[in-house]
């Protein structure tokens, strides 16, 4: 089969065409254009990966928790999941906070540069600031009151509600493990069968995935840039060793946290897994969202790297939910990168409070684009760092938003890959369905 013909091939066509034209259209001027032109394929593309992303979870983590048949096994896999998700954040955090110390990128910015970047995001920082203030002022218990809905329907309705739409599944799961057989079959039928439906439609809007993927790629690089080439520029230039600092330590974390995971853990090869999952990383670096990304993902695992479903849809919704290494990675960095442009120094006590905080709010962060900023403003205050100094990074925050995905995305699939493997839930691919998938829309095995 021609290579051109494979589904993650022409994912990476329609991002670089995208990313040429975005660059063609900010020197050109053409920001209009595209914003009324090409951004609304990209648009259709994410909204219709959203659309889905409800009945994915709540089918596929119903049936799967109905199909572990009794509460010990539930108990088992869902203490090793958060053992595992909890403890890569961890690791991410502390590798974040230690490349940020040694590489100290705060140190670089310009007084000028930073004094323009202040000036330019003040009102964005203003408004962010503002929406991290009411979350602040929740009690300590208020994160688990969010988890429980008064009204199912209305949480449905949007996905930033997603920890309270996997909470209402779990529920619904365990109901049903409760129930005798014959009772709880038809409604665990409806379930598997929505599940499977979902799971055939994430086919046909990958068919759309390159041209999406075009869309929100150029829209991104015009949205940076204006109708200004130079703004681009200027603003990498002046935020490149903070760049350089959240991609190092995201890459790093990939290489050794999810390989060391991976190679000691499961059967599955390095070359296997990142070939199974590269479709479902590039959806997540074109959408900035995981949430969105997670029905690539499930697909990808259970049919490419051979997770059981019962695994998979337990362990993936969990994990866009609540699974945000490359987030938290990145909170770390950058809130250390503002207290060293603003000349404040964070002692061992604050840093660990860093530590303790972006775990946590890690946890509640929806799987959203931008999320994660909201939290950084609550990790800023919990430190002392003046809040508005997030409008130092939010000029790039956009690319290492689609970086970040890509490391939460990746962290979501070796979890599962190791549960699979701990729980000998780990199969080969099934080749029929492969060579379907083939025929379906160009992808191969």
């Amino acid at each position: 089969m021609r290579w051109y013909r494979k589904l993650h091939w022409q994912i990476i066509l329609g991002l670089l065409l995208g990313l040429l034209y975005g660059l063609v259209a900010a020197r050109s001027g053409w920001g209009k254009f595209t914003s009324d032109w090409i951004s609304p394929f990209g648009t259709i593309f994410i909204n219709s990966l959203q659309l889905i992303a409800v009945p994915l979870v709540v089918s596929s983590l119903v049936a799967g928790v109905a199909s572990l048949s009794d509460l010990k096994k539930l108990s088992r896999i869902g203490g090793k999941t958060l053992a595992l998700y909890i403890g890569t954040t961890a690791v991410a955090v502390v590798l974040g906070l230690v490349i940020v110390n040694i590489m100290q990128p705060g140190l670089r910015v310009p007084d000028a540069a930073r004094t323009q970047l202040q000036e330019q995001f003040a009102g964005d920082a203003s408004a962010t600031e503002e929406k991290a203030s009411s979350v602040k002022e929740r009690g300590p218990l208020q994160i688990l009151v969010d988890i429980v809905p008064a009204n199912f329907i209305d949480s449905a309705s949007n996905n930033r509600n997603m920890l309270q739409i996997v909470f209402v599944s779990l529920v619904i799961g365990i109901g049903l493990i409760q129930l005798d057989k014959a009772t709880a079959e038809p409604l665990l039928k409806l379930f598997e069968s929505l599940n499977a439906v979902v799971i055939r439609l994430v086919d046909l809007i990958m068919l759309f995935a390159p041209i999406g993927v075009f869309g929100l790629i150029a829209r991104t690089i015009t949205d940076l840039a204006g109708d200004d080439f130079s703004q681009i520029l200027g603003l990498l230039t002046a935020l490149a060793y903070y760049c350089i600092a959240v991609v190092l330590g995201l890459v790093l974390h990939v290489c050794i946290t999810y390989l060391a995971l991976l190679k000691f853990l499961t059967p599955v090869s390095f070359k296997t897994f990142f070939k199974a999952m590269g479709p479902a990383q590039l959806v997540a670096f074109s959408t900035s969202s995981s949430g969105a990304t997670l029905p690539v993902t499930m697909e990808r695992c259970e049919e490419k790297l051979g997770v059981s479903e019962e695994v998979s849809s337990f362990v993936l919704p969990l994990g866009a939910t609540i699974n945000m290494d490359g987030t938290a990675l990145y909170q770390a960095v950058a809130a250390m990168f503002i207290a060293q442009a603003l000349g404040m120094s964070i002692d061992l006590t604050g840093q660990l409070t860093i530590v303790l905080t972006a775990v946590l709010a890690s946890i509640g962060t929806a799987a959203v684009p931008g999320a994660g900023i909201i939290m950084l403003v609550i990790i800023l205050q919990s430190i002392g760092v003046p809040s508005s100094g997030i409008a130092l990074i939010l000029g790039v925050d956009r690319i290492l938003d689609m970086l970040r995905t890509v490391t939460n995305v990746t962290g979501d699939a070796t979890v599962a890959t190791v549960i699979a493997a701990s729980e000998g839930q780990l199969h080969e691919p099934n080749l029929s369905e492969a060579e379907d998938r083939i025929r379906t829309h160009g992808d191969s095995a």
